[in-house]
Parts: structure tokens; sequence; C-alpha cells
């Protein structure tokens, strides 16, 4: 038995296909079955029922395949660990941001790679949360920074919470929305300046958002009602939140999400913060999510540290920040 016989064994298992498991492995389809027959005879049985085009796993494949997987994975952990000793650097460093920490984060890391570790090689990784953490799994990964609201506990995952961040409803300074109430304290209606929108009158607009976890999901309808479920309020849904910014700044949508990923619109005044009747109390709470024992790269203390000062410069813009008052 050996590393290799059992490194195809996860990729049949994994993949529940000869051909995708060879494909995946590059190799042919007659190698990985010579190698799954010497696993087999190694172990005394079979691991996989080849029925027709379908293959399941045996008992015995059942029984094999998670100690198998730690066997591999362990193994692989060993020589990243020795590599990195050997090169004596900081390595490289792949990351996966969710839709709120690649709006706070990407352009941020990347300058200061630049800067400060100009010989390191980064990557960063979008996508969906479920995509990501099943690219975690498979070391396509070194670590996730996600809203922890969208990621089930599970023990091969290490989640380290950097902050809560609050979400709201932002719109572009001139919205008609903010023009009549303006409007109305302007022909005399005293009551105008503390007025604040309500959700009915949000449903009119488009709502921009990127996509929202089961809780929020659950706070906005408590709040609102059922109308205010994202799968049925939310038109534009978007996973890069660069470009429903955008799409507020030039229309009449409404972006619903993180503020501080608007607080670069905020300080200069061309976005708004929307108050509504009644306010919402929404937050994300992002988390660094990594693999439980698994041999950190010395560039993900760094990333670590980054995350951290960069989520408490957030925080402290949006305390800083007076609320949006309308003139």
């Amino acid at each position: 038995m050996n590393l290799k016989h059992l490194s195809h064994w996860l990729a049949l298992a994994e993949t529940g296909s000869f051909s995708r498991a060879a494909e995946k492995l590059h190799i042919t389809q007659s190698a990985l079955s010579r190698s799954i027959q010497v696993l087999e005879d190694e172990l005394g049985g079979p691991l996989v029922d080849r029925i027709g085009k379908k293959n399941e796993l045996t008992p015995l494949g059942l029984t094999v395949l998670e100690r198998a997987r730690r066997i591999v994975h362990e193994a692989a952990e060993l020589k990243q660990g020795a590599a990195l000793l050997q090169q004596g650097g900081l390595g490289s460093l792949r990351v996966g941001l969710g839709s709120g920490p690649g709006a706070l984060l990407m352009t941020p890391w990347l300058r200061h790679v630049a800067v400060h570790h100009p010989g390191v090689q980064v990557s960063i990784g979008r996508g969906a949360t479920e995509l990501q953490l099943q690219q975690l799994r498979e070391r396509e990964l070194d670590a996730l920074v996600v809203d922890v609201r969208r990621v089930a506990p599970a023990a091969d995952l290490q989640i380290e919470v950097m902050a809560d961040l609050r979400a709201g409803f932002v719109c572009r300074k001139g919205h008609p929305l903010l023009r009549n109430l303006s409007e109305a304290a302007q022909h005399g209606d005293t009551g105008a300046m503390s007025q604040t929108i309500t959700f009915e009158a949000l449903l009119a607009y488009p709502i921009a958002s990127t996509p929202l976890s089961d809780e929020v999901a659950r706070i906005l309808v408590a709040h609102y009602g059922a109308a205010a479920d994202p799968q049925r309020m939310t038109t534009l849904r978007c996973e890069e939140i660069a470009s429903l910014m955008d799409t507020v700044r030039h229309t009449d949508a409404v972006y619903l999400g993180i503020i501080a990923a608007a607080q670069h619109g905020l300080k200069s005044g061309e976005l708004v913060e929307m108050q509504l009747s009644p306010a919402f109390v929404g937050a994300a709470r992002l988390a660094l999510v990594t693999l439980a024992g698994r041999t950190e790269a010395p560039m993900m203390a760094v990333f670590r540290r980054f995350v951290a000062q960069q989520m408490q410069e957030a925080q402290a813009a949006l305390e800083d920040r007076e609320p949006p008052v309308l003139r």
C-alpha cells in the first residue's frame, strides 16, 4: 500500500466515476483500475461495487475512506511544512473572499503585499461561499474570509470571528425617496426632517444585494414582513459589491448589505444611508476560516493581522461618521 494508491482511491470515491477520477488524476482509466485493484488486494476485499455505469462504495470502502483521507492529507501537510522550512521565507498564500470581505479587503491586500512583501506569491479567489469551502477542503485555498452565518459548523473547520459589521440600505444622493422628504420639509412639514422611509416605499425601486444568509433573511422578514424575503425582494443579485455600488450610483436602485462597503461613497456624499422605519439592525459576522490541524504558511500570520486591522479601521470609520441627515 502506498500514498499513490490511496490518492487514486480518494479521487474515485469523491467523483464516483472512474472516468472523472482518471481525468482529475491525469492518468488512464486502465491505470486507475489497476491501482484500485492493488489496494483492494492488499486490504482483502472490494472497495467499490461496479454496477453498470454506477459505482457505489462497499462497507469496507466506507470504512477506508475517512482514514485514507486523513493519511493523504497529513502526508501533504508534512510535505508542505518541510518545504516551508527549507525555503526559509514567507511562502505563498491563496485566499478566498466572500462578497463583503472582497469589497473591503481585495485591493488593500494586493497593495499591501506589493509594497511590503514583493517576493511573496498571493492569489485571491472569489465566488459563492459553498464553492470556496469545497476549494478550502480540497487544499486549493489556504483560508477564507466570509460571513460566518453562511458556513455550517464542522469539525474540520477552524473559524475565527474577526468583526461584526452593520448592514443597511444605501442609495444615491439624489434618489427620489430622499427628494420627497426634502421637498416635504421645504413646504413646511416640520416633521419631515426627522421622518424615515417606509419599507413599502422602498419596494417601488430595485433592491441590489449579494446573496444573503438564511439568518439575515429571517431578520428582514421579522422586521418588515413576508415581502422582505430576499428571494422576493432582491431584484439585482451579484457577488461583486463594486458592481452593485456602481449600479446604485447611476440608477434609483437601493443597495442592501454591509455599510462599510459603501464608506467611500458615504464619506464623499455621493451615497446616503437610508433610514427606514422600523430601523434595520442586521449585521454581517465576518470570520477567517481555515482547516483545523493544517500547517499554515508563514504568510498566513501576515494575512491574519492585516484582516484584523482592516476590520478595525472599517468599524472605526462607521463609528466616526455622522448619522445621515436630510437637508
